[in-house]
């Protein structure tokens, strides 16, 4: 291919990178990577609820990693609450850090942040490798194509396991029935929707980008790691065919 060629889709991928990386840095700060519906099952058992009248003990919510607020609904009108991670504020009380910590799966948590973490500063390299590739004389080892291809993998995985991480602290620890229940001694609450909203699909755009990076790189003409060429395994079956 090219060398002009090769710049193009180098530039690509590495302004596609650097873009995403800013992404995933704005998803980190926001609380729009879930959005929660969830009933008010006292107050709806009290007066026998149903059809219609569900709506009045619906509450919703919506949180992201750090922070996140909500409406409770229990038939006596709205009671707004917001949260963070390291308090839980209603209006009116003061912050109750230790009280929210066994509503948090804390390990899981740490994890997410941990790899969203790595996701940003490993993509922010993979655009300067893939700048340096453009316009620069890499070497043949991890500036190269070699690590180019090394970095949209562990990029790609770090950002997997964000999203596998994240679902499974939503899905299994029931995350957002327990946030909705917090210091609710007399209603409880169960979840009825949840769905992954925009900061979530960042991450899997971010994953789906990392992808096609390793495409642009095959693309630029160059092999897969591990891949032997035609003309290499040719050149060893004649080699063995001369011993």
């Amino acid at each position: 291919m090219p060398s002009q060629q090769k710049k193009i889709l180098f530039c690509v991928a590495g302004v596609l990178s650097f873009v995403c990386a800013l992404g995933v840095v704005s998803a980190l700060g926001t609380p729009l990577w879930i959005k929660a519906t969830f009933l008010c099952k006292t107050g709806a058992l009290l007066v026998n609820a149903s059809g219609q009248e569900l709506d009045k003990f619906l509450g919703q919510m919506h949180y992201g990693l750090f922070h996140g607020e909500g409406v409770r609904q229990c038939g006596l009108g709205a009671r707004p609450f917001r949260f963070s991670g390291d308090k839980l504020l209603t209006p009116g009380l003061p912050p109750v850090f230790p009280d929210l910590l066994p509503a948090v799966p804390a390990s899981v948590h740490i994890n997410v942040l941990l790899f969203s973490s790595m996701l940003v500063v490993l993509t922010l390299v993979a655009a300067a490798f893939f700048m340096y590739n453009a316009f620069g004389k890499p070497f043949e080892a991890l500036h190269g194509p070699l690590g180019l291809y090394l970095l949209s993998f562990i990029s790609g995985s770090c950002g997997c396991l964000v999203m596998i991480l994240f679902a499974s602290e939503v899905k299994l620890h029931h995350l957002s029935e327990k946030i909705a229940n917090f210091k609710e001694g007399t209603y409880a609450y169960k979840t009825q929707s949840e769905k992954y909203t925009t900061s979530f699909w960042v991450i899997f755009i971010c994953f789906f980008a990392h992808v096609l990076n390793g495409l642009l790189i095959r693309l630029a003409g160059f092999q897969f790691p591990f891949a032997k060429s035609k003309d290499a395994e040719t050149a060893n079956v004649a080699a063995d065919l001369m011993y």
